[in-house]
C-alpha cells in the first residue's frame, strides 16, 4: 500500500509544459508576459479590481503593512490584532514593519474570535490581520463589521482561500489588501508565488514599484515601452526582488482553470471526513465551516486528546497527516503574550490536519477514518497498532 500524503500537488502536465515553452520560444521568462495575464485572470476570477504577482504570499503580506504603515501613518509600535494560530510569515510581516502583534484568541473554526478582537483595541490599534484558515472564513463578516465600527484597516491572508466563496461570491472586497498563496502544495500550486490585491489603485502602484527594488518602471514596461528614452527610470523606494515571473505565472495559468474542480473535490473529501468520523462525537471535534461558505477546504482539521499518539498510529500504517499551527506566541519573539489566548493554546496541542490531496480516495478517507476511530475509543489490534 502507497503511504498517503498530507500534500501532494496535481498539476495538468501537458498544459503547463505548452504554457511554459511560450515562455521560452519567445525568450521572455521573468516579470511580464505571462505575470501580466496571470494578474489579469485573477482579477476576472476574483472579481478584485487589482492584483500584482509576487514571488510569494510571504513578501505580499510584508509588502501589505509596510505599504499602509507608510500610507497611514503609522508609528512603530503602533498595533495589529492578529492570531496565533498561522503560519509565521503572518505575523513577522506586522514584526518587520516594526509594529506590535497583539494577539487575539480563535473560536472552533480557528479563525479569529470577534469577541476576543473586541477586546484587544485600543487607541493604537491599526489594523486587523485576519486568517481564513484552511479556506473557511470563520466568522470574517464580524470582524469586517469590527474594523468598520472602529476604524481600523483589515488585511485579509488568503493564503489558504484560493477559490473560497459565501454566498457564491470570492470574499476580499470589503480588505484594504487581500494576500494570495500560490505555494507548492496549495489549491492553485505553482513552485512557489503569490498574488497581493489592494482595494486601491494607487496603493497596487506601489507595490509594483516596491517589489522591484523601487524603480518605477519595470523590465516590461521599458521593453514594450516604443518612446525614447525608455531605458531612464527612477528609484522611488527602497524596495525588495519580490515579484513573480512569467514561469511561474504560466504554471499559475493553466492551474487556475482547474481551480474550481480541485477545490469541489476538496470539499467532497471532506464530506467523506465528517461522515466517517460523526460516530465520534465529542471525541473528535471538527473545525467548524460556517454556514454559507464554500470553503476551498485547503485544509481538514480535527481535534482530538492524545494528538502525538495518534499522528504515530497514522504514519505507523503510512499515513502522513500534519499540524496547522503551532501557536506563534509560543515562539520567542512573541512570547510578551502567553497565556492570553487560552482556546489557541488547546488547539496548538491538540489538532491534526488530514490528507487532503486530490490523489486521496474514498478508500483512503474510510482507513484513515476507521484507524482514528479505534484510537479515539482505545481499541487495539493483535500487534498493539490502532488498525
Amino acid at each position: 500500500m502507497a503511504g498517503i500524503q498530507l500534500f501532494k500537488a496535481k498539476y495538468e502536465v501537458e498544459e503547463c509544459l505548452a504554457e511554459i515553452r511560450e515562455c521560452l520560444e519567445v525568450g521572455w521568462t521573468g516579470l511580464g508576459f505571462k505575470t501580466v495575464q496571470f494578474e489579469d485572470a485573477w482579477k476576472n476570477y476574483t472579481g478584485l479590481p487589482f492584483a500584482h504577482y509576487t514571488n510569494s504570499s510571504t513578501i505580499g503580506l510584508y509588502l501589505a503593512v509596510d505599504i499602509l504603515k507608510e500610507q497611514y501613518n503609522w508609528n512603530d509600535d503602533d498595533e495589529i490584532i492578529t492570531t496565533p494560530i498561522t503560519f509565521i510569515s503572518t505575523n513577522h510581516a506586522i514584526e518587520k514593519s516594526h509594529m506590535k502583534a497583539i494577539f487575539a484568541d480563535v473560536d472552533d473554526s480557528l479563525c479569529l474570535d470577534p469577541k476576543s478582537v473586541k477586546e484587544r483595541i485600543t487607541d493604537r490599534t491599526r489594523a486587523v490581520m485576519y486568517v481564513g484558515m484552511g479556506g473557511n472564513m470563520g466568522n470574517y463578516y464580524d470582524i469586517v463589521k469590527i474594523c468598520e465600527e472602529n476604524g481600523l484597516k483589515l488585511i485579509l491572508d488568503a493564503a489558504h482561500m484560493a477559490g473560497t466563496r459565501h454566498g457564491g461570491v470570492i470574499p476580499g472586497k470589503e480588505a484594504e489588501v487581500v494576500v494570495y498563496s500560490f505555494q507548492a502544495v496549495k489549491n492553485l500550486p505553482t513552485a512557489d508565488s503569490g498574488m497581493i490585491c489592494f482595494k486601491r489603485g494607487e496603493l497596487d502602484e506601489i507595490v509594483r514599484k516596491k517589489t522591484w527594488l523601487g524603480i518605477n518602471k519595470d523590465t516590461y514596461q521599458r521593453t514594450t515601452n516604443s518612446g525614447n528614452y525608455k531605458w531612464r527610470y527612477d528609484v522611488e523606494y527602497v524596495g525588495e526582488k519580490g515579484h513573480g515571473n512569467s514561469i511561474m505565472a504560466a504554471i499559475g495559468l493553466v492551474q487556475l482553470k482547474y481551480l474550481d474542480r480541485d477545490n469541489a473535490y476538496r470539499r467532497q473529501l471532506a464530506g467523506w471526513y465528517r461522515e466517517g468520523l460523526k460516530s465520534c462525537g465529542d471525541k473528535v471535534k471538527m473545525v467548524r465551516i460556517e454556514a454559507g461558505c464554500e470553503s476551498s477546504c485547503h485544509l481538514f482539521q480535527i481535534c482530538v486528546d492524545k494528538r502525538d499518539e495518534l499522528m504515530m498510529a497514522l504514519n505507523a500504517e503510512e499515513i502522513y497527516p500534519g499540524v496547522h499551527y503551532a501557536n506563534n506566541i509560543n515562539y520567542r519573539m512573541y512570547d510578551y503574550a502567553k497565556g492570553t489566548c487560552p482556546y489557541a493554546d488547546y488547539v496548538s496541542e491538540h489538532t491534526i490536519s488530514l490528507p487532503m490531496n486530490m490523489y486521496v480516495t474514498y478508500e483512503d478517507v474510510q482507513r484513515i477514518c476507521d484507524i482514528i476511530k479505534k484510537f479515539v475509543s482505545g481499541e487495539k489490534g493483535t500487534n498493539g497498532a490502532y488498525i
